[in-house]
Formats: C-alpha cells, sequence, structure tokens
C-alpha cells in the first residue's frame, strides 16, 4: 500500500467538489482519512481540505491523483513539478500530465505558475519561467514537459452563492424551459460583455440558414454582437444560394416548398463564388450582395471555414487542411469571453475542446443529446437550450433591439 496526502481549498461544499472527491476515492477502491477540514464561515470564505489517500500501488495513486485533479487536489507541501525532456518530435514522455480546461498551475522554481493557453487534452510544456499548454502534435523534441502529479495545482471554476458567474440557468439539459426567459437573459449577458469591450464568437451550422435564421444573425453583426464566426463549408455555401437563389438545398425558405431544378442552386451559388474568386471577391464585386457572409464581409467580422470530405465544393476560403483549421480556430477564440454555438454539433464540441472553463458557453439545439455530448466531453460550463435555431434567433435579436 502506498500514501500520499494531497490538499484542496476553495467554495469546496457549495460546488460539490467535497462530496465529489470522496465519492471519487471510493469508486476508485482507494481509501482515506480526512486529516483536516477548515470550513469556511461565510460566502467569501473558503474552505481547506486536508486528505491522506492510499492506494494499492503507485499506479493506482498517480491514477486516483489525477481524478481528483479536476477538483482541486493537489500533492500537500507543492513538491516542485516533474520535467521530462521529449525524445522526439509530435510526441510527450509516457507519463506526461494532460491538461482539462480548468486553470492550472505548476510549481516551478518556489512559486506557482499559470499555464498559458489553457485548453483540456494538452500537455505542459516549460520554456524558461513560463508554461503553456501545447497540442501533442506541435511538441518538439527537447521539450520541457511536465509529467506525473507533482507540483500541478487545477483550480475548477465555481459559482459562489452570492456572486453567480453563469447562473441563470443550472447546466442542466432540458426542454421545458421558457425560452423567452432564457433568451432575455442571454441578450443581457452578451450586452454587459460588449459594454466591458469583450468579444464573442458563435459557432454555426447550416441549420441557422435553413430555419430562416439568417437575417436576424445578420442583424446581431450589424449590431457589433458577433466578432468571430467559426463554421463550415456548408453554412457559407447555403446563405449564398439562399442570396442568390432564395432557395436552400432547393427549398424555397419563404413557401417552404421545393423549387423545379432547385437541387442545383447550391452548385450553382458555389460556382458562382468560384468564378468570382472567392466570398470576399465576390462581395466587392456585386456578385454576393446580401446574406451571413456578406455581412461578415460589410461589417469586417472575422470568420473562418472549416471543411470536412463531405463539403462540396468547396469554397475558396474553405480550409481542407485539418490541422490547420484546427490551428486557426483555436486561435481566433484567444480571449473570448462568450461562445454561443448554434446547432453544429461537431464543429461545437471541437470548439469546446479548445475553451478554458471560465468562458461561458451557450448551446443552441433542438437535439439536447448534442449539449449533452458538449457537457460529457468536459465543456461543463456550457449551458444547453433546447429550442428551434431560427426561434432563438429571432428572439435575441428583438432582445438586443429592446
Amino acid at each position: 500500500m502506498v500514501s500520499e496526502t494531497v490538499e484542496a481549498e476553495g467554495h469546496l461544499i457549495d460546488s460539490g467538489n467535497f462530496q465529489s472527491i470522496l465519492t471519487t476515492i471510493v469508486e476508485h477502491g482507494s481509501e482515506y482519512e480526512i486529516l483536516r477540514f477548515d470550513i469556511g464561515r461565510t460566502n467569501e470564505q473558503g474552505s481547506h481540505l486536508t486528505l491522506k489517500l492510499t492506494a494499492a500501488t503507485d499506479d493506482r495513486l498517480q491514477d486516483l491523483l489525477s481524478r481528483l485533479s479536476v477538483f482541486g487536489c493537489y500533492v500537500k507541501g507543492t513538491p516542485a513539478a516533474l520535467l521530462r525532456a521529449a525524445d522526439m518530435d509530435g510526441a510527450a514522455p509516457e507519463d506526461f500530465y494532460s491538461t482539462t480546461n480548468h486553470r492550472t498551475s505548476v510549481f516551478l522554481d518556489g512559486a506557482w505558475v499559470v499555464a498559458e493557453h489553457q485548453r483540456m487534452d494538452a500537455a505542459l510544456v516549460v520554456t524558461g519561467s513560463t508554461v503553456a499548454c501545447r497540442k501533442l502534435r506541435d511538441i518538439r523534441k527537447g521539450d520541457r514537459i511536465v509529467c506525473g502529479m507533482q507540483g500541478l495545482k487545477v483550480s475548477p471554476e465555481v459559482q459562489q452563492r452570492d456572486k453567480p458567474t453563469f447562473g441563470f440557468m443550472s447546466n442542466e439539459v432540458s426542454s421545458e424551459r421558457r425560452v423567452e426567459t432564457a433568451v432575455a437573459r442571454v441578450a443581457d449577458l452578451m450586452r454587459r460583455v460588449k459594454q466591458g469591450s469583450g468579444r464573442i464568437a458563435f459557432v454555426a451550422g447550416p441549420v441557422v440558414v435553413h430555419t430562416g435564421g439568417s437575417q436576424y444573425f445578420c442583424d446581431l453583426i450589424a449590431r457589433g454582437y458577433v466578432d468571430v464566426l467559426l463554421a463550415g463549408n456548408a453554412l457559407a455555401v447555403h446563405d449564398i444560394e439562399v442570396a442568390m437563389s432564395g432557395t436552400s438545398l432547393g427549398i424555397d425558405l419563404n413557401s417552404g416548398h421545393p423549387v423545379e431544378h432547385g437541387h442545383r442552386n447550391h452548385m450553382r451559388a458555389i460556382n458562382a463564388v468560384r468564378r468570382a474568386g472567392g466570398i470576399g471577391r465576390a462581395v466587392q464585386s456585386g456578385v454576393l450582395t446580401s446574406g451571413i457572409m456578406h455581412a461578415c464581409h460589410k461589417h469586417g467580422v472575422h470568420y473562418i471555414l472549416a471543411g470536412s470530405i463531405r463539403d462540396d465544393g468547396p469554397l475558396p476560403e474553405t480550409m481542407m487542411d485539418l490541422v490547420e483549421a484546427q490551428d486557426a480556430y483555436s486561435t481566433a477564440i484567444v480571449g473570448v469571453d462568450v461562445v454561443v454555438m448554434l446547432s453544429s454539433m461537431l464543429h461545437s464540441i471541437g470548439v469546446g475542446n479548445m475553451l478554458p472553463s471560465w468562458v461561458k458557453v451557450i448551446c443552441v439545439d433542438i437535439n439536447p443529446a448534442v449539449v449533452t455530448k458538449l457537457s460529457d466531453r468536459g465543456s461543463t460550463q456550457t449551458i444547453g437550450l433546447v429550442t428551434d435555431v431560427g426561434l432563438f434567433l429571432h428572439q435575441l435579436a428583438e432582445q438586443l433591439h429592446a
């Protein structure tokens, strides 16, 4: 049997982390002894917990420490972090620490150093006196990599009772909330973010177009509520098809009826943009005069289109190199305060993996499974609204006009 003493501090009871810590230990098949538990006496005061952990083997103990780190547990006495040099490009030592999306600090030279570019599923690379999260593919031979669980402290985001940071709803998924109330609070959040010179990113799927939400999304762009748009080739293609032909996948959006030979319209839209030399040039030359992509160019909104194997065309601006597109997405969302995800499961999960836990995420989808998957993959700060995306955008635009 091997043992280790760990500490945790903060709002352990309000957050439910205290219960989660003990449950995790028991379910792991290990043992604990509470050596000290100082409970905060007010809303502002945090608690402090000291635990002795006992496991059957050192490997089991290290696994338990890893599981407990997401609740803020760290090894008592703050031993210096274990650093190993990468022995090859594109891979870390076998016992490297794999990051979460919570704020992480590394104990170096007698002081805690907060990691930069926080995201989940990365390694921690130490360069001089700084620490940064880095994807495995970007590691280079000789990089100093944080390994094991020594000298690591994870600080999960905790909502205090008297200072709700994102507390207008729990992060459960439900279709029974009053949509108008939820949208009003989303609008209030967006106003406060922009008043504080914050940044808002949107992740959008083609459903925005199919449900008639384009005009309302264009209104958000015009009013300065969209700083970054992350999407796939499909959103742009269907948006441009509507702008040029009034159809989306050959369906007239006004009547809801199929148009004769309308199935060709999306290919004609792609062809027109390619002949113009791209979306930007199509706007400049007057080929494209309306729609979301036109609004982005008109109002200077940065957008990135990430392609996939199923894309028609694709449009010239669509990035078909997956690694390049991932890096572009990751760079674009640095410093954003809120991300609104509109009915795009794969892109939403991808962006969720890139975000630190203190970035507020709102996921809107008619399918509750999309929000559930996002939370299951670690983006637990996600608030889910189960509703039609077009209706959501309509009501959001009205609330922001009020």
